[in-house]
């Protein structure tokens, strides 16, 4: 069943993302604010993607103050696996 994860990002542009995900798999991403482009190509290239493999990927991204949009959806993606 499809569940849906939102949460605010901390340190960047973009004001909320959201995540659907079924069986550990991301359905799709939609992030409110920050850059359109780059936060529409993320969106594209981690869908059908295992959540722990974006996770891997993601976390530790650095753009400005010590994180990123990239590292913040990784953050988010965290609490699922707790």
């Amino acid at each position: 069943m499809e569940q849906v994860l939102e949460f605010r990002p901390v340190g960047v542009c973009s004001r909320k993302m959201t995540v659907v995900h079924e069986d550990g798999i991301i359905k799709s991403l939609t992030v409110e604010g920050g850059c359109r482009g780059n936060l529409a190509g993320i969106s594209a290239l981690v869908k059908g993607m295992k959540i722990e493999d974006v996770i891997a990927r993601l976390d530790g991204v650095q753009c400005h103050n010590g994180t990123s949009c990239p590292d913040q959806l990784a953050q988010g993606l965290k609490t699922l696996l707790k």
